[in-house]
């Protein structure tokens, strides 16, 4: 259940497009392929007789356990994704991610440096971008995954315009 820290009275959240779960699967099923393919070299050599001196029910246990591990996060990865949102105010933009540990960030548009826009592989097959909002803070981790790119270019396009205005004005 939301916060009003959290989730601030008022807020219409716009969500990213419902493709960025494509791109979260394809990293999901590409690093655990090769996190699972790993942990089961151990199994391979016990089970060839080349390592007789590991446990077999460490062998079996360490890839069967990560391989459950990796579908619960298969299983949350859609939900994950619904989760993400932003909204943009007058003076800032909120960012929310989050299901279990919720978080909201809130840029200020005269604390932007500057906008960029990145696309991988997977994201520019479905159209996406993330969008990641630099300040003078190092700390600072604004990003919008998944954006459809038109989206994209106008949240750009009009955060600069933002950041601009509000910094001439300082």
């Amino acid at each position: 259940m939301p916060t009003e820290a959290i989730d601030p009275p008022g807020i219409s959240w716009r969500r990213v497009s419902p493709k960025y779960v494509t791109v979260r699967l394809a990293g999901w099923a590409l690093a655990n392929l090769v996190v699972v393919s790993l942990l089961c070299l151990p199994l391979i050599l016990v089970v060839n007789g080349w390592w007789q001196s590991f446990p077999l029910w460490l062998a079996v246990g360490i890839p069967a356990v990560t391989l459950v591990l990796a579908l619960w996060r298969l299983l949350l990865i859609p939900r994950q994704v619904r989760a993400i949102g932003y909204a943009e105010r007058e003076d800032d933009l909120l960012i929310r991610r989050g299901i279990f540990f919720q978080r909201t960030l809130v840029v200020p548009y005269g604390r932007m440096q500057y906008v960029d826009i990145g696309a991988g592989p997977v994201e520019r097959g479905l159209g996406l971008c993330t969008l990641k909002l630099h300040t003078a803070s190092a700390g600072t981790n604004a990003e919008i995954p998944g954006l459809p790119a038109a989206e994209g270019a106008r949240l750009r396009e009009q955060l600069s315009a933002r950041g601009e205005a509000r910094l001439a004005g300082l």
